[in-house]
């Protein structure tokens, strides 16, 4: 059995291990992030997040963060690799911060979806998440929609937009006859046409002005109690759908684990909430 270090940490309760990797050295198996992530026989969390120096990531993350000193590694329960995960940056900060690892108040970070630049703020950090794109924007600008999505709780396909974060999202507005708390997520909703490479999926609910609440099912994991990018989507797409108002760009999205804030600019898009360190130590990987 190989012993390692990890911390575990949360954004609004969306709950993550970190394997700090500091000189690069190691290798994290699809076996060993799904130990990691199980909540019955491992630490439990959505992801897994291995802290690496800039120098053990691929060539091409290296390229696009050259002046980042860390690489965000981020996994989904399932053992998968995946682009980013907003909370997953925060809780990431949140790490490096309390290790000493970085000191200034504002620095940049690797990840697969690219450089993210990350600022402490009263109550957390926030994360430029960069660029955002309609995923099919000439279908979505025709039809204000691109996509259908079924879910248990719903009679009916739903229609939906899908948008690009550097990682897939297909947002939902749900119809005041369908109730956001009672749609059943244990069951991965239905998305057609199906992304190629799977999608979190965001249902939304309007509750006043620039504020939201939200549920989300994650490609990989299944329901969390909260999903950075999926907040920034939900926002995005209900700003979309209003007509863009240049006097709306600040959004307050409420998910299950807490309250999370998305800053719109025009093509780029930003998330601000908390982060938390509650434990660390080793764990023994299984052969």
């Amino acid at each position: 059995m190989r012993t390692i270090d990890f911390a575990k940490g949360h954004g609004t309760l969306n709950d993550f291990v970190l394997v700090p990797d500091l000189d690069g050295s190691l290798d994290l198996s699809e076996t060993d992030v799904r130990f990691l992530a199980d909540r019955h026989a491992g630490i439990g969390g959505d992801g897994v997040i291995r802290v690496a120096p800039l120098s053990a990531a691929p060539a091409d993350v290296r390229e696009a963060a050259p002046d980042a000193q860390w690489f965000m590694d981020y996994r989904n329960a399932d053992g998968s690799e995946a682009e980013m995960c907003g909370n997953g940056t925060r809780v990431f900060a949140q790490f490096l911060a309390d290790r000493a690892l970085v000191d200034a108040v504002v620095f940049p970070i690797a990840t697969r979806a690219g450089r993210k630049v990350i600022s402490r703020v009263e109550h957390g950090f926030r994360t430029d998440l960069g660029p955002w794109l309609l995923s099919r924007a000439d279908e979505a600008r025709g039809r204000g929609m691109d996509s259908v999505v079924q879910v248990v709780g719903a009679p009916d396909p739903l229609p939906a937009l899908s948008l690009d974060l550097g990682n897939p999202h297909t947002v939902v507005a749900l119809p005041p006859s369908i109730s956001l708390e009672h749609l059943d997520l244990s069951v991965a909703p239905r998305v057609d046409p199906e992304p190629p490479h799977g999608s979190n999926v965001e249902f939304v609910r309007a509750i006043g002005a620039r504020h939201i609440s939200m549920r989300v099912h994650e490609r990989g994991v299944g329901e969390t109690l909260s999903c950075g990018t999926g907040a920034a989507a939900a926002a995005l797409a209900t700003w979309w759908w209003a007509g863009t108002p240049s006097d709306e760009l600040t959004w307050r999205v409420d998910v299950r684990g807490g309250t999370l804030m998305v800053d719109i600019d025009g093509g780029s898009v930003g998330l601000a909430g908390p982060a938390q360190i509650v434990a660390a130590g080793q764990v023994s990987l299984p052969d």
